[in-house]
């Protein structure tokens, strides 16, 4: 078993910064695949950032790429989610993730465990 407990959401202007971070507690937290997926109201859940056990691999998709960064300490077993350049369409809710995959997934069902979640909010 893997806790995840996400921290950092708030509200901010559009433009500005947030730092999300994740600290995992339980089994190893460098043997998995860390993600960050985030659900706005009405909308499905979806697929923000990942980085692989090593951290040598990274995935955003296009909506994301160039203003997100995701990283990990595995000495620290915390995950981080650095968003610059925010959009008021980035308002969510993001949730870290854990998989025991090699390589950064895309898909909810590659991942294993889910944090509760920590609310974004982006003015215009």
């Amino acid at each position: 078993q893997v806790q995840l407990v996400e921290s950092g959401g708030g509200l901010v202007q559009a433009g500005g910064s947030l730092r999300l971070a994740c600290v995992a507690a339980g089994r190893a937290f460098s043997w998995y695949t860390m993600g960050w997926f985030r659900q706005a109201p009405g909308k499905e859940r979806e697929f923000v950032a990942a980085i692989s056990w090593s951290g040598g691999s990274t995935d955003y998709p296009d909506s994301v790429k160039g203003r997100f960064t995701i990283s990990r300490d595995n000495a620290k077993n915390t995950v981080y989610l650095q968003m610059a350049g925010l959009k008021p369409e980035d308002t969510a809710v993001y949730y870290c993730t854990a998989g025991r995959r090699e390589q950064p997934r895309r898909t909810i069902y590659d991942y294993d465990y889910w944090g509760q979640g920590t609310e974004v909010t982006v003015s215009s």
